[in-house]
């Protein structure tokens, strides 16, 4: 048998620098759930947004397959699939809308398939894995650009737009770990001039921003701007999976070229009118979308952290920046003691030194949970 003892080596340098994880069990209840310890927690790590993942969506019919049996293109699209996608395309106001097995799938499958040798991606320094293994798998020359940096962005097409082919712009719409917002206006005012596409992963904003929960696109009156938009069901839809919305002749090219689309099993029909359920809910009980976004405001109010950005106070994501990786860990630890769940994120999901606790809100937190984990961070000391 071959030796393993340098991922025994690279597990124990983890471990010393904090930045070892592992998987713990925890039996959701709720909003809350019960740990290894048999401890109730109140949840404030997940990206139930809505509260739609563990509330019990009312499901017209749940059908009684287990699986979807193939891939979409074999045997594995069913008319319930269809009908999401429907769904999602007369809510993102685009021509088509195809299904994807996960948010990760739809991110690093469209980016590697639309960008071809000879173009150009102009990558955020703080864009989710997903999108950043798209980019390294396209065979597109690659720049990443300072977080959020659009006058950045439009010093290197002045001075290469006429190297390529095409350019693709590849953000974050709602960036995952700090909770701001890209700069899409002038991304696509930077665009424009040079016939460059943006592509704008929704997945936290979708069900949370926007009037109709469309997602930031809609919150900053671009969707007419940005052609090809990605999401994902899994987290404020509750559910599982991802999209990806545009012109039809672009979500055409994905599923005819599309690895990630072609060679994965299709989402599995109880998924799907779940998923479907969920995006009635959107229009239904606007109320959740309402009372997550003012968690939100009040919550960044009452930590000093809100922002000049109107929208960006009402994103449900607050980071507490800490950073060392092991203060961020006994602060999580901390705040656990106390009956909260409030995960420590370290290198590398975020850049060095910027150690923190992610907290993240729900329409399903009550008033008394946000008022006593307020009063817990502020027992501890978690941003002194």
């Amino acid at each position: 048998m071959p030796s393993f003892d340098y991922l025994a080596d690279r597990l124990a340098e983890l471990s010393s620098q904090h930045r070892l994880r592992t998987l713990a069990a925890r039996q959701p209840q709720g909003v809350t759930f019960v740990d290894a310890a048999n401890r109730r927690l109140v949840n404030f790590g997940s990206n139930d947004y809505l509260g739609l993942a563990t509330s019990g969506l009312p499901i017209a019919s749940l059908p009684r397959e287990s699986g979807s049996t193939a891939s979409a293109l074999v045997c594995g699209w069913t008319p319930l699939h269809q009908q999401l996608a429907e769904t999602i395309a007369e809510l993102e106001s685009t021509e088509s809308a195809v299904l994807f097995p996960s948010g990760y799938a739809a991110c690093s499958g469209t980016v590697a398939t639309l960008a071809e040798a000879g173009d150009l991606i102009l990558s955020d320094a703080l864009n989710h894995a997903s999108l950043i293994d798209g980019c390294r798998l396209s065979r597109a020359e690659c720049v990443v650009y300072p977080h959020r940096d659009y006058e950045f962005v439009a010093s290197v097409l002045k001075q290469r737009r006429h190297e390529f082919t095409r350019v693709w712009i590849v953000t974050d719409g709602v960036f995952s770990m700090d909770g701001d917002v890209a700069p899409l206006v002038e991304l696509c005012d930077t665009a424009d001039p040079f016939d460059a596409s943006l592509i704008v992963d929704e997945a936290h904003g979708t069900g949370v921003l926007g009037e109709t929960g469309s997602g930031v696109c809609e919150a900053l009156a671009v969707k007419d701007r940005i052609a090809i938009r990605i999401g994902t069901l899994s987290k404020a839809i509750g559910c599982q999976g991802g999209f990806v919305v545009g012109p039809k002749v672009v979500t055409d090219y994905l599923v005819n070229r599309c690895r990630s689309f072609i060679f994965s099993t299709a989402l599995a029909p109880s998924t799907v009118a779940a998923s479907i359920a969920a995006f009635e809910s959107l229009k239904s009980e606007p109320e959740r979308r309402h009372r997550v976004q003012s968690l939100a405001i009040q919550v960044r109010d009452r930590l000093s952290i809100s922002t000049s950005c109107a929208i960006e106070n009402t994103v449900p994501i607050v980071p507490l920046i800490i950073g060392e990786d092991a203060k961020a860990v006994a602060a999580s630890q901390t705040l656990s003691e106390a009956g909260f769940f409030v995960p420590a994120i370290r290198p590398p999901t975020v850049p060095l030194g910027t150690a923190r606790l992610r907290l993240s809100l729900s329409a399903s937190h009550t008033d008394a949970m946000v008022e006593s984990l307020l009063s817990a961070i502020q027992k501890c000391g978690v941003l002194t």
